[in-house]
């Protein structure tokens, strides 16, 4: 019988501009995300499902894990297939934390370029599938956009209060719960962004 693996913990949130340089990497950035959607594998594995050679995503394995995103699932697999965990649900961090410290305005710009076109991919991937879902699907998705004339307080108390309602979803229903009828995969995309200027 085998051992349930360890709950990953809710968050980190990253103040050393280093361990957020590590993260920045396209690859590291792909492989923690695989982890934490489908749970532990190997590098053999992860390097099918990204397309890169398991060489590679060992040695990114081994660099996120520097820095504590990833660990060793301990007790599975050999010396020449280790096993790897994400530690954490997601990963946090202040971009005023990081532009003070040195290179950290470069390493907030990577990583916002990251999630831009993560969530262009996300949204992308939705579209394409969304003729493969449910009825029920129809009106359960959601697209939205709400304008609002906020100070810069009134914007990080907002995204306090969305942050913590999607704190409770998550603990109640982890991506790596095991499904149930009629679950998908849900995608949450939040953006508070300041726009002096609406796009036209």
């Amino acid at each position: 019988m085998t051992t349930p693996p360890e709950p990953l913990e809710p968050a980190v949130e990253v103040t050393d501009v280093r361990a957020l340089r590590a993260l920045s990497h396209p690859l590291r950035n792909r492989l923690l995300g695989q982890l934490r959607l489908h749970g532990p594998a190997t590098a053999s594995r992860l390097g099918r499902a990204v397309g890169e050679s398991s060489g590679s995503t060992s040695y990114h394995l081994r660099q996120l894990a520097t820095y504590g995103f990833v660990e060793e699932v301990e007790g599975q697999g050999t010396g020449r297939e280790r096993w790897w965990r994400a530690r954490h649900r997601m990963t946090s961090w202040r971009a005023a934390d990081l532009v003070a410290q040195e290179g950290g305005a470069e390493v907030q710009e990577e990583m916002s370029r990251l999630q831009i076109d993560q969530h262009a991919r996300v949204l992308d991937a939705w579209y394409e599938q969304r003729d493969r879902l449910g009825p029920g699907w129809t009106d359960a998705a959601s697209l939205n956009d709400y304008a609002l004339r906020l100070t810069p307080g009134q914007a990080r108390a907002l995204t306090g209060e969305l942050a913590a309602t999607l704190a409770r979803w998550l603990a109640a229903h982890p991506v790596s719960a095991r499904p149930t009828e009629g679950s998908e995969q849900v995608c949450v995309l939040l953006d508070v962004l300041p726009l002096p200027e609406w796009p036209s």
